[in-house]
């Protein structure tokens, strides 16, 4: 578990494929690995990645994880390239406070940036979702103004949904713009994108407790409800 809250900027200092995924070497990293052991969890772009070999003295203190193709699909880490900063987060400790949201760094799907403009020392940014399909549907029922978003692994609060153009947007303070690689990203770039996991399991008992059938039973139901109380007081 991971709180959104990146502790520091590593960089890509090694890539190896192979048919399975790759590995990454992350370099610069050594304000991380203090406490790190072959094992840990680690996100890397918001992206929860186990620790395969570390060293937090070489290259400026070094780790390597492995990606198996399935992250690659799900996630920009396959268009990372050496040289490139990546967000770097440990998994939460039980005796920290708590100062982002629930976030388990299972990138749900990746989105594009398609505007940016500044507003004071604030940077305003604005995101595309994907087409919905079957195997990966919207995301949309999670994403409401003022609500938890996690972007390459940093949790953010959304400022403004809309639903017909399947965007959203969020505001960087200046202080998160210096210490995340989100501000650095232009228009057309990829960012992972998790939705709030507390959403997930409302949606989620939502459905079961109206009788299944995902979001078009839910709509079917509420306008019968909706129906049989207009009818109840005589308004057709």
């Amino acid at each position: 578990m991971f709180t959104g809250l990146i502790e520091h900027l590593g960089t890509v200092h090694d890539i190896q494929r192979d048919a399975g995924g790759c590995t990454l070497t992350i370099s610069d990293s050594a304000p991380i690995l203090g406490d790190c052991h072959i094992g840990d969890s680690i996100a890397v772009n918001g992206a929860c990645l186990t620790v395969t070999e570390f060293d937090p003295e070489k290259e400026g203190g070094f780790f390597k994880v492995w990606l198996a193709n399935e992250t690659l699909d799900r996630t920009d880490l396959g268009e990372r390239k050496v040289g490139d900063q990546v967000n770097l987060e440990r998994a939460m400790g039980a005796h920290v406070r708590f100062g982002g949201h629930f976030v388990q760094a299972h990138v749900d799907t990746t989105g594009t940036v398609v505007d940016r403009s500044t507003d004071g020392d604030s940077l305003r940014m604005t995101f595309q979702l994907p087409e919905p399909t079957p195997s990966r549907p919207s995301l949309l029922p999670y994403l409401i103004p003022k609500g938890y978003v996690t972007l390459d692994g940093t949790s953010l609060t959304i400022t403004g949904v809309d639903d017909e153009k399947r965007q959203f947007s969020i505001m960087l303070i200046q202080h998160t713009q210096q210490k995340i690689t989100l501000s650095k990203k232009p228009v057309g770039a990829t960012v992972n994108i998790e939705v709030d996991m507390v959403g997930k399991y409302v949606h989620k008992s939502v459905v079961a407790a109206l009788g299944g059938g995902g979001d078009e039973g839910i709509k079917a139901l509420i306008e019968r409800a909706v129906e049989d109380a207009l009818a109840r007081k005589g308004i057709q």
